[in-house]
């Protein structure tokens, strides 16, 4: 494949590989983004929480000097720790040094805080209470963190949070508050900063994303039933971060996407689990079916 026709053809380059973890494909992965970078992508997106992938961009940009608390602060699923990623990151400051702030790559995560257990949606909507000004006691509905994040909220439906009155209640408060971000953005950006706002909207989407998970993981649906939604539920996620992301990204070159195979795919995503054959659309195949053409996915051959 010739990268610099690739960054003129595609929007969205996905980038897979078959098993995380330091690899020589991870490594020739890492060549590949860097040299649609060199070719004119400006956003790189991880398989990792959107919101913590701020710490990760704050340090590409400069903004902050640390690389050890970037990687552990700034990826999730254990993806700080890979010698890859380090590479990743040590090389996109680099590539930033020079440039002008339009022509710095931008990192970005695309997942939740979510896999096999998931986070309290608490601390994403006290961010954006507190952003806002508002007077809410969001920890007074949320409980206790572990209540949420144990890993039998997600495994046994009886025990999850995500369909009691006060996580509906919750539901709702996630609503207004994105509705609240739009009605206040003049004096809050005014106030503060574009980057802001959108930090506190990319809060408002996770915590509305999170609640959308709990609640399908409260459901008491047969097990293959129910891990295909919760797949299918973590996979739209992805796929509604991805699009965001693009579209802030448009005017700024190609977006290139580095996360599994079983993502990035164009086709339906499967996988077994426990004895159990999971099927469901993954952000691959949704993207796909949004951009067409313009969506380029690159399988792990190895």
């Amino acid at each position: 494949m010739q990268t610099d026709q690739t960054t003129a053809v595609h929007d969205v380059i996905g980038l897979g590989e078959r098993a995380h973890g330091d690899s020589p494909h991870a490594e020739a992965r890492t060549d590949h983004a860097l040299r649609l970078v060199a070719q004119g992508a400006r956003s790189i997106v991880f398989e990792s929480d959107r919101v913590a992938a701020f710490a990760v961009d704050d340090y590409v940009q400069g903004r902050t000097d640390d690389l050890d608390t970037a990687l552990s602060d700034g990826f999730t699923h254990g993806f700080g720790a890979f010698a890859v990623n380090r590479r990743l990151v040590s090389r996109l400051r680099a590539f930033n040094e020079d440039r002008g702030p339009g022509d710095r790559v931008a990192f970005h995560g695309m997942d939740a805080p979510l896999e096999f257990t998931a986070a309290s949606p608490r601390a994403y909507l006290e961010h954006v209470r507190d952003y806002l000004g508002l007077a809410l006691d969001i920890a007074a509905l949320t409980d206790d963190d572990e209540t949420w994040s144990a890993m039998e909220a997600v495994t046994d439906p009886a025990a999850s949070p995500g369909d009691t009155p006060a996580a509906r209640r919750l539901r709702v408060i996630a609503d207004d508050l994105h509705a609240a971000l739009y009605t206040a953005a003049p004096e809050r950006i005014a106030a503060t900063s574009v980057a802001e706002w959108h930090r506190a909207r990319v809060n408002a989407a996770t915590a509305a994303g999170l609640l959308r998970y709990h609640r399908q993981a409260a459901q008491p649906l047969p097990e293959v039933e129910r891990w295909s939604r919760l797949s299918g539920v973590r996979d739209a996620l992805m796929a509604a971060n991805l699009l965001d992301v693009r579209a802030l990204e448009a005017d700024r070159g190609p977006t290139v996407v580095l996360a599994h195979d079983i993502h990035l795919q164009t086709t339906e995503s499967r996988m077994e689990m426990a004895g159990m054959n999971l099927t469901w659309a993954g952000t691959g195949a949704i993207i796909a079916a949004l951009l067409g053409p313009k969506y380029l996915f690159v399988a792990d051959e190895d």
